[in-house]
């Protein structure tokens, strides 16, 4: 079992930016805090970031690196498995669409052991011993290029959520009053500005007794200009910016709005009904698929104006009904244990062999 042995040191190679958000280095941050309440460590290393995620791993303890190559470059994967032999670690994790077979390969070929968190298979074939897609979508068809031994972990009942969602495992939410709180999460950097435009659609509501908390990331350029609009309304809207208490913010709300990433499983988890929106072409597969098991309700980004979004919470906050069931069904696929089943799944597969660096022992 993972308590009966020492981890070691885990090596997360995941980016942030302005571009692609910061999905893939949040939900590998979920993976190091598990590694780490386990007895392990983790270090980050990072081609692409922005001060505020840099901050935010700074406090959970967790060392970053730099690598100066281009993201996904075969520059990238030498330096990514150097760092990994350097750093004697037992797994390297890869978490982005630049990793295609041929960076795997040099991981592997560096005599370490491999796990790549994946959304949509972009590298079509894969070297790693594990797979991870913690997404509805997921299935081994999509998986029919890998390596001979690799292991998949396909669906929500593996979805990376951060410790902090831990104390609610088995919350049940009650629909005893009518529903009026809004929380809006659109990501850590929010690229298309959705926050503003569900600000707007709230105000185009013109229902006083609705109270809404808009949570920002610190990397979202547009945290200040969110800010000065919410106080110009004449309606009840916080802004928020990287929250700290946001397993609290959304077990008292009643509805998200939300990009449709990886926040999408921490609401799942608590049951708490939503909109969702795809910001980013990868997140198209998930939310159709969140709204075909009528586990929320997907609005192309699109269709994602002012109007059109204040007609969707107006109607949903008015059916109840719809909120009970949504909810529901969201609870029933995330019960907020996923990353101790990855956990155990990189433990099993953990066999201590001698490679010829330097009498370097690492675990496959």
């Amino acid at each position: 079992m993972i308590g009966e042995m020492s981890l070691g040191k885990i090596l997360i190679r995941a980016d942030a930016s302005m571009d692609i958000g910061t999905g893939h280095v949040m939900r590998c941050l979920a993976l190091a805090q598990a590694w780490q309440d386990a007895g392990g460590s983790a270090v980050f290393a990072l081609a692409r970031s922005t001060p505020a995620i840099v901050k935010r791993l700074a406090a959970e303890g967790f060392e970053t690196l730099a690598v100066a190559a281009e993201p996904g470059s075969a520059e990238d994967a030498d330096l990514t498995a150097a760092l990994g032999v350097h750093h004697s670690v037992r797994w390297v994790v890869l978490d982005g669409y630049s990793f295609d077979e041929d960076f795997q390969q040099r991981s592997k070929d560096a005599g370490l052991s491999l796990l790549c968190v994946d959304d949509n298979a972009d590298a079509r074939r894969f070297c790693a011993d594990i797979v991870l897609n913690q997404n509805l979508h997921a299935s081994e068809s999509m998986y029919g290029e890998r390596m001979d031994g690799s292991s998949l972990l396909l669906g929500p009942s593996y979805a990376l959520l951060r410790r902090e969602f831990n104390r609610l495992r088995g919350w049940k939410r009650e629909f005893d009053s009518p529903a009026r709180i809004v929380l809006v999460m659109t990501g850590g950097s929010d690229p298309g500005n959705l926050s503003a435009i569900a600000i707007q659609a709230l105000r185009l509501l013109g229902r006083n007794e609705i109270a809404a908390t808009v949570v920002v990331g610190g990397s979202n350029p547009h945290k200040e200009e969110l800010r000065q609009r919410a106080r110009e309304l004449e309606v009840n809207i916080k802004v928020v910016v990287d929250a700290t208490n946001l397993p609290e913010l959304m077990q008292s709300a009643d509805l998200a709005i939300s990009a449709a990433g990886s926040t999408c499983w921490e609401i799942c988890m608590l049951g708490l009904p939503a909109i969702v929106i795809d910001a980013a072409p990868n997140q198209l597969p998930i939310a159709r698929e969140l709204d075909r098991r009528l586990m929320a309700i997907h609005v192309p980004q699109a269709q994602a104006t002012a109007v059109h979004l204040a007609a969707k919470i107006d109607a949903i906050l008015n059916a109840p009904e719809v909120l009970r069931h949504m909810s529901q069904r969201a609870s029933e696929a995330v019960d907020g244990r996923g990353t101790e089943r990855v956990l155990a799944a990189m433990e099993s597969l953990m066999r201590v062999v001698h490679r010829p660096y330097s009498g370097l022992t690492v675990a496959r």
